[in-house]
């Protein structure tokens, strides 16, 4: 056959695929054989916090489901602003991911200066897992329910404490929200992460903390801390015998934490349906999910639409928490 021929040809079959609706060979191609390298997953706080293992649960577990290795580069900074920008500014090829917080719902609100848009420059692909707070306080506090600890805040007006990993932290908006539900007040002392924020609880600088369950869970067992409720609607598996906020007197109370992926904005749908589908897989496993559950989290997996929904109504959540108690990182 004559060059012109197979010229000829090859137009005639883009045609034809054009005319049928059928995507272009060498994108369904691209998209289809993804991944072809090694993946990053960046979590942009340092290693050893609550999110960090949860990120490396799921990268060690998704890895062989799509048949390439996926890396965790921890990038902190800029209370998580630095690893957010690196993904939002990678290629929109599914080679760079970004495993955050709920905490990103406060950006839009709190870091208005940030050189990202997460709505603009993100693209959701699924929220993972969720997990409740542990509400814990000092022995030395004389209480052993919520319903006691708001008495008490109401009794000594000033005298209650609470620290956070820090300004806008998720412990610190939850605090927040606990203050103005039971219509107390507490100063808020932010630390410089969830770790010194338990040492500052241990050595009875605060006297309380909403924390992770990995984060104070064993101190709490082993009777260095008191935990008197979850956040949750119902009750943690890990700690049964602990109240929910709700049923302990501030009903329909209910404060989880996410967490989730997100890829730069304009990655192939294929190639964001193919990632979640492969953490959808590996949760949904047997021995993963046990494991989740052992960190303190609830695996969810929900897909790219519904964690878009989430991430919106958490937005405006944490938007009215921030301006009803003027928080600002200024």
């Amino acid at each position: 056959m004559k060059r012109s021929s197979i010229a000829w040809s090859c137009t005639a079959a883009l045609a034809l695929a054009g005319a049928l609706g059928l995507p272009p060979v060498q994108a369904q191609s691209a998209d289809s054989a993804f991944p072809v390298r090694p993946i990053r997953l960046i979590v942009p706080y340092p290693p050893g916090g609550s999110t960090d293992p949860a990120a490396r649960l799921i990268a060690s577990e998704i890895g062989p489901r799509l048949g390439q290795s996926v890396v965790v580069e921890n990038r902190a900074g800029a209370a998580g602003a630095i690893g957010t920008e690196a993904a939002a500014r990678a290629a929109p090829d599914g080679y760079t991911l970004l495993f955050h917080t709920s905490v990103i719902s406060t950006d839009p609100t709190l870091k208005k200066n940030a050189p990202y848009d997460v709505k603009r420059d993100l693209a959701p692909v699924t929220l993972a897992v969720t997990g409740p707070y542990l509400l814990v306080v000092n022995p030395a506090l004389p209480v052993r329910t919520v319903g006691e600890l708001i008495a008490y805040a109401k009794a000594n007006p000033g005298k209650l404490s609470f620290g956070s990993a820090g300004q806008g932290s998720s412990g610190h908006l939850i605090g927040e929200l606990f203050k103005k539900a039971a219509g107390i007040e507490m100063v808020h002392v932010p630390y410089k992460g969830g770790g010194p924020s338990i040492v500052g609880l241990v050595g009875n600088e605060v006297q309380l903390v909403f924390d992770t369950f990995s984060g104070s869970r064993a101190l709490a067992e082993s009777g260095k801390l008191r935990a008197i409720a979850v956040t949750s609607a119902s009750r943690s598996g890990l700690m049964p015998d602990v109240p929910t906020v709700s049923e302990s007197g501030l009903k329909d109370f209910s404060a989880v934490y996410w967490l989730g992926v997100f890829a730069p904005a304009k990655t192939p749908a294929a190639v964001i349906d193919k990632i979640h589908g492969s953490i959808k897989q590996a949760l949904e496993s047997p021995s993963v999910r046990a494991r989740t559950l052992e960190q303190g989290n609830v695996p969810q997996a929900l897909g790219p639409a519904e964690f878009a929904r989430i991430l919106d109504a958490d937005i405006q959540r944490y938007r009215a928490i921030i301006e009803s108690a003027r928080i600002s990182l200024d």
